[in-house]
């Protein structure tokens, strides 16, 4: 039954990034539609989405906690995969927002609860390759919008991209309502009870979940900045075509997802058997290495030396995706880990990619888009910083207290 359930929730999350991500590939094509937004209006798609997702995560997180599992998750797939064809109806600017608004309930219902499913389907030591798996579905739905995006929106039009990205959501919730909603702590040894009495003190108190929360954040600015502006980045400031730069920026975020995720999911697995911290240290040294590798990939003029720093950087990036996960799945206690999760989505992205499309959208309004998206290896940057920060202080905790 558990490998069952990582599949299906594995699937549905491709899906759920496929959705979230067609909207950056359409971006040229809805400048210059009837709608006509500016950069920061075209921020605001992805902004507005997050900021509904980060406000909802920890409502959908607390009934995670409680309800049943596989009807939250189907009810939020359906719900984001209708708000997504709704989207190809829109006659206005606000109505794309609201449609992108509905996106963001839904799919907060599936990435606090359905992490949390997951958790309960594996114990603590096969967690780390679990999360992996399921995290894999990032680079590869993320990659599959831009693409499909980008090509559908190249022969039918940018309407029609959202049809195709909005329709499967029907089989989707079927699948996700005939999962089994495993026993919450069933492979745990101890049990956090008395931790529910003050579900966000017990948060706020564990000093390990707060800066692996705070990194991410950073991390995740960084991240949701490149993936809202790089095809435009690759078209407006390299030549590329629209068409060819959603194709080929897609491609490499598939491959190096997919590579980066699982090396570095079975590289932080084999480092824990040396150190409890090594989800940490892995993710903090890929991101600090990743940080200077996006600067050159937005400086240089050069295609090989951008290609190639370009390709580096996201592998470096995407290698953190699953031990980081897995590491705030490890730090709470399971009576409380869908909150965890929730209020972990709610930091990310309130203080990563909410905020992050919109500042690149408003800098590029005012300057250029080549000098915006400079500010995306920098949050990188002190993304690992902070996690490395976070495992060297475990480590000194941890030597007192031998």
């Amino acid at each position: 039954m558990a490998r069952n359930g990582l599949i299906v929730l594995t699937f549905i999350n491709l899906f759920n990034y496929l959705d979230r991500y067609v909207v950056p590939s359409l971006f040229e094509s809805l400048k210059h539609s009837e709608l006509a937004p500016s950069d920061k209006q075209l921020g605001l798609t992805m902004t507005v989405f997050l900021i509904v997702y980060t406000l909802a995560a920890p409502i959908f997180g607390r009934l995670g906690d409680k309800r049943d599992r596989p009807r939250l998750l189907a009810v939020g797939v359906l719900l984001w995969s209708i708000a997504t064809t709704l989207a190809g109806f829109s006659r206005s600017v606000f109505q794309l927002l609201c449609a992108r608004a509905l996106v963001g309930v839904g799919e907060a219902a599936y990435g606090t609860v359905g992490p949390s499913l997951l958790a309960d389907y594996y114990p603590r030591a096969s967690r780390g390759r679990a999360f992996t798996i399921f995290f894999i579905a990032i680079p590869v739905g993320s990659a599959l919008g831009y693409m499909v995006g980008g090509l559908v929106d190249h022969a039918f039009g940018w309407r029609r991209a959202f049809f195709v990205a909005g329709v499967p959501g029907l089989l989707l919730a079927w699948l996700a309502l005939r999962l089994w909603d495993a026993p919450r702590g069933g492979h745990d040894e101890v049990s956090a009870g008395p931790a529910t009495r003050d579900l966000l003190r017990t948060l706020f108190e564990n000093r390990a979940y707060r800066l692996t929360v705070l990194g991410y954040a950073a991390y995740t600015f960084a991240l949701g900045g490149v993936a809202a502006w790089m095809a435009s980045f690759l078209s407006r400031v390299r030549g590329l075509p629209m068409a060819s730069a959603t194709v080929r920026f897609g491609g490499i975020v598939v491959l190096t997802g997919l590579a980066g995720t699982w090396f570095g999911g079975r590289l932080a697995d084999r480092l824990l058997a040396r150190t409890r911290e090594a989800y940490l240290w892995m993710s903090g040294v890929a991101t600090l290495v990743a940080a200077p590798l996006f600067a050159i990939a937005l400086i240089s003029p050069v295609p090989a030396v951008y290609w190639t720093a370009m390709i580096l950087a996201q592998l470096l990036m995407f290698a953190s995706t699953g031990p980081i996960n897995a590491h705030i799945a490890n730090v709470v206690g399971p009576d409380i880990r869908a909150t965890a999760v929730a209020v972990s989505i709610f930091t990310i992205h309130a203080l990563g990619d909410v905020p992050s499309p919109f500042l690149v959208g408003a800098i590029s309004d005012a300057r250029s888009l080549a000098l915006a998206v400079l500010i995306l290896p920098v949050a990188a940057g002190i993304g690992g910083l902070i996690w490395l920060w976070g495992a060297l202080e475990k480590k000194g905790v941890e030597k007192q207290t031998v």
